[in-house]
């Protein structure tokens, strides 16, 4: 059964930092797509990282917005995708969501609340 659990969120002051992470279950994180999403309030969702590793080649993806600022990574000893943002803004303010593709069926988590705020 395929599970993912985000964790890592929370409230962080403009500039801080915040690792976001995707623990999965069911499949292997090294072998799929693995994206991030964003719902700031009253905004679609947007995709604002991803990343696809297969034979130790991986491809990444970062929203224009929020480019410079992300480090995405797959563990595969955890099997988990880690979210490295780094100078959050107050626009960067939603509940950020993973989700993976898996055999051409799309998984998601539970969602984790960031909130970056003086």
């Amino acid at each position: 059964q395929v599970q993912l659990v985000e964790s890592g969120g929370g409230l962080v002051q403009p500039g801080g930092s915040l690792r976001l992470s995707c623990a999965a279950s069911g499949f292997t994180v090294e072998n799929y797509a693995i994206g991030w999403f964003r719902q700031a309030p009253g905004k679609e969702r947007e995709e604002v990282s991803c990343i696809s590793s297969r034979h130790d080649d991986s491809t990444t993806y970062f929203v224009d917005s929020m480019k410079g600022r992300l480090v995405i990574s797959a563990d595969s000893a955890a099997n988990t995708v880690y979210l490295q943002m780094n100078n959050l803004q107050p626009w960067d303010t939603g509940v950020y969501t993973c989700r993976a593709r898996v055999m051409q069926e799309d998984y998601w988590g539970q969602g984790t609340q960031v909130t970056v705020s003086s």
